[in-house]
């Protein structure tokens, strides 16, 4: 028979499940991640449905136990392996480019709100709610830093000239007004087309004003090509 009181109380935790899950799904959303809302709302309760599979399972054979029985059941197995399955999922939300890695804030909160699950599935309430609020806290408030300490960013600019002209101090000067410095340039003339062709690897924070800093080298005499593009960190 079913004690309806237990099936209350694993109710009630897989809805706060989905709460916990959805609110920091939500940040994700609004954010622009992939996963987001829906995808952490479903983590977080199937990480705490297996939490209570777990130890639903233990207390099913716990009588197994006490006799000659070898049996030994751990309540913690099906969690570990949670936790380490979440490893394929987060790897998907990783997105690395030349100059950068991206996803790894999502990727991390997939990992928390796995852990949330399984702690709400284990009756750890209290510390999952102040570990929500601390969370939710660090993704709000510690996004508005980001604007006050701007993170540096690599890129590579290229630029494909035609004529006698070497406008390369003169493109260095329009850089360095924006806050743009040039950690390294390739050098390259085609006798043949008498063109030459510049490629920058600059490094600017990544607030930089690039919108003008093109718009000026755009107006450069001779200039027949512009490539702007993610750099390698160094």
């Amino acid at each position: 028979m079913w004690d309806w009181q237990q099936v209350l109380l694993a109710f009630t935790k897989l809805a706060l499940a989905a709460l916990v899950g959805g609110a920091i799904g939500f940040e994700r959303e609004t954010h622009g991640e992939a996963a987001g809302l829906r995808t952490n709302i479903l983590v977080c309760v199937g990480a705490c449905l297996m939490m209570l599979l777990s130890l639903y399972m233990e207390e099913l054979y716990r009588h197994l136990g006490s006799g000659p029985s070898v049996v030994r059941l751990d309540p913690s197995r099906i969690a570990s392996y949670a936790i380490a399955s979440m490893g394929f999922l987060g790897a998907g939300a990783i997105i690395t480019g030349k100059g950068s890695v991206r996803g790894l804030t999502t990727a991390a909160g997939l990992w928390l709100v796995t852990g949330m699950g399984l702690s709400i599935g284990a009756g750890y309430l209290l510390p999952v709610i102040f570990a929500a609020i601390l969370s939710l806290g660090a993704l709000y408030g510690l996004r508005r830093i980001k604007a006050v300490f701007p993170r540096d960013e690599f890129t590579s600019l290229t630029l494909k000239y035609r004529g006698p002209d070497k406008p390369l101090e003169h493109i260095k000067k329009i850089l360095a007004e924006h806050g743009i410095s040039v950690q390294f340039v390739n050098y390259q003339h085609e006798l043949a087309t008498d063109t030459t062709t510049y490629r920058l690897r600059l490094q600017s924070k990544e607030n930089a004003p690039w919108g003008e800093a093109i718009k000026i080298i755009s107006g450069t005499k001779g200039l027949e090509e512009l490539q702007w593009q993610e750099g390698e960190v160094p």
